[in-house]
């Protein structure tokens, strides 16, 4: 005999039930519930209190959970106390309810795991304090990073690279060093740094210093199209017995991108169980684009090819959260690759630029709304090119904000803190309608993980 469908109960006010129903009808098929809506004896569903909804809701019988807007505000004990249901609150944008129910259900077993390890370097360490450089390390840690690598700056020694370091691994950070300094490699191993970019084994190379360190160190060839001081490099390195990883070295787009690809795939090829490494940023910082989807290209591409570790850097504006991409990348990429799944629907925080799904009311059901509402208080919608405002005074849509507030003034006597509250939100619809992303009045947009919360500042009034 199947299980009983759980029954919910949808509470919403006077102008949102036609809209509520059009929603819950097809996902109650979709998901597998039976519901109810109450609709009680109020417009702006932002005015609810659980007080006042214990007080207007009717009698209900075998319902399992209640739903209430996500705009209602107060302790739900009250309610709570007064059913023989659980009582939640949903989403303050209903077409967000499809996005609501997949939360509710498990997490994608297994996502979040991964295999590539981020290195993350501050450029130009010496000439940062201490403090500094511990504050971009630990903003790094928490982005993600696994290494925290200094950059040091070719012909200058670094002095202080030994307290650098043991300050940092007394933090329990992981610490790898980037130079070809002898001295600063060695003071800063003694001090506690695991790893070492890079040696080579061409002309003025330093690999012979990487024989006593007693760490593992980053081979790179002399040159990038100097494979067989690479291969040179690689066998001395396995005769000594020094750990390595291989760095065959990414280069920029117009001077040999697709051919550093291909000697990533002939390194992994030739050497099938050793690690290799790639430097990032020569693509990252080196075009002129956000860094976030070229790094995920690039993670799919370390994933496919085994590259077990990068490098990257954040100094151009439009690669500062690298680190963060990267984190979030390498665990879409290796659920990709594990479970031969697209890598497509499965990491929302990625999507910073533009939303998905779009989601549209009707322009009939604006209309509609625009007739319902009884009260002064605003309601702004940005939909398939327009910004919609409207109140009980009238409805106007344009893409100008200045041209709608202008007739909004006409018809409505609009206080100072009403006019900047007006403006604010007509500029995050305009923002909206530009980059085709969702707006829901009073709630941030959507930039993935780069997301800011917003305090709901609402000038509704009771009516």
């Amino acid at each position: 005999m199947p299980a009983a469908k759980e029954r919910l109960l949808f509470v919403t006010g006077k102008l949102a039930e036609s809209a509520l129903r059009a929603t819950v009808e097809p996902l109650s098929t979709a998901v597998g519930f039976e519901y109810e809506i109450v609709t009680l004896k109020i417009s702006v569903a932002a005015l609810m209190t659980p007080q006042w909804v214990a007080r207007q809701l009717p009698d209900i019988k075998n319902i399992n959970r209640i739903i209430l807007p996500g705009w209602c505000q107060g302790n739900l004990d009250v309610l709570q106390q007064r059913v023989d249901a659980s009582v939640i609150l949903g989403p303050k944008d209903l077409r967000s309810l499809p996005e609501f129910f997949d939360q509710k259900l498990e997490s994608i077993p297994g996502y979040g795991a991964y295999s590539l390890e981020i290195i993350a370097e501050i450029n130009h360490a010496p000439s940062l304090s201490m403090d500094a450089i511990l504050s971009r390390a630990l903003d790094a840690r928490t982005s993600g990073a696994d290494i925290i690598d200094l950059g040091c700056t070719p012909g200058h020694t670094w002095t202080n690279i030994e307290d650098c370091t043991k300050r940092l691994c007394q933090e329990g950070l992981r610490v790898s060093v980037d130079s070809f300094n002898s001295l600063e490699v060695q003071r800063a191993v003694q001090a506690g740094a695991e790893l070492v970019l890079s040696v080579h084994a061409g002309k003025n190379g330093n690999l012979e210093l990487a024989r006593d360190l007693g760490c593992e160190v980053v081979v790179i060839p002399s040159t990038p199209s100097d494979w067989e001081s690479l291969e040179l490099a690689v066998e001395k390195l396995t005769f000594w017995n020094t750990p390595f990883r291989i760095d065959p070295i990414l280069e920029p787009i117009g001077f040999g991108f697709a051919r550093s690809l291909e000697r990533y795939l002939n390194c992994r090829h030739q050497w099938p169980d050793f690690r290799i490494m790639m430097g990032v940023g020569n693509l990252s910082e080196l075009t002129d684009v956000d860094s976030a989807g070229i790094n995920v290209l690039l993670a799919g591409f370390c994933q496919e090819a085994n590259i077990q570790s990068i490098l990257t850097t954040e100094v151009i504006n439009w690669a500062r959260s690298s680190v963060k991409e990267w984190d979030l990348a390498r665990r879409l990429v290796y659920f990709a690759c594990e479970n031969k799944v697209l890598p497509k629907h499965l990491e929302p925080q990625l999507h910073v630029l533009r939303d998905t799904p779009l989601k549209y009311h009707d322009p009939p059901f604006l209309k509609e709304l625009s007739k319902k509402i009884t009260d002064k208080n605003f309601r702004i919608f940005s939909e398939k090119g327009l910004i919609h405002v409207m109140n009980h005074r009238g409805y106007h849509q344009g893409t100008d904000p200045f041209t709608l507030f202008q007739k909004l003034i006409s018809e409505n006597t609009i206080d100072p803190h009403h006019a900047f509250y007006l403006g604010f939100e007509m500029a995050k619809a305009l923002t909206a309608l530009t980059l085709h992303k969702n707006y829901c009045q009073d709630q941030p947009l959507q930039w993935g993980f780069l997301t800011r919360d917003e305090a709901e500042h609402h000038p509704f009034e009771t009516e």
